[in-house]
């Protein structure tokens, strides 16, 4: 399975890019604290999709999908400790596509179990 023709791996980059940008808002001082965790929890969410399409099982695959709805679940908090801070302004995009990146992943997930199923 080619990571790159997956919604879900082309949905969490877009997310990816999306917390790099908002992460330009945050100061200085959180460069070695939230900013750094916020962008490591980003770029892990694809990152995991993709090792898992490269294993050679389907239950590695699922594994790694659970590893990464893990780090989109931290990528969440992270911003939402972001929005506590006042470090960020416009970001509905963003909320949105947590939000749609999460279903694609468990959506994926199902899928891939569904198909096991016989």
């Amino acid at each position: 399975m080619n990571h790159k023709h997956l919604d879900a791996w082309k949905t969490s980059m877009h997310l990816v890019d999306l917390a790099y940008e908002l992460s330009k808002s945050m100061p200085k001082y959180e460069d070695f604290i939230l900013k750094q965790q916020f962008l490591k929890s980003a770029i892990s969410i694809p990152s995991n999709i993709a090792e898992g399409c490269g294993r050679s099982s389907d239950k590695e695959l699922i594994r790694f999908l659970d590893i990464s709805l893990g780090s989109l679940a931290e990528l969440d908090t992270q911003f939402e400790i972001g929005l506590r801070q006042n470090y960020f302004k416009n970001t509905k995009q963003f909320s949105d596509l947590v939000t749609n990146t999460r279903k694609l992943n468990i959506g994926l997930k199902k899928y891939i179990i569904s198909k096991n199923v016989k």
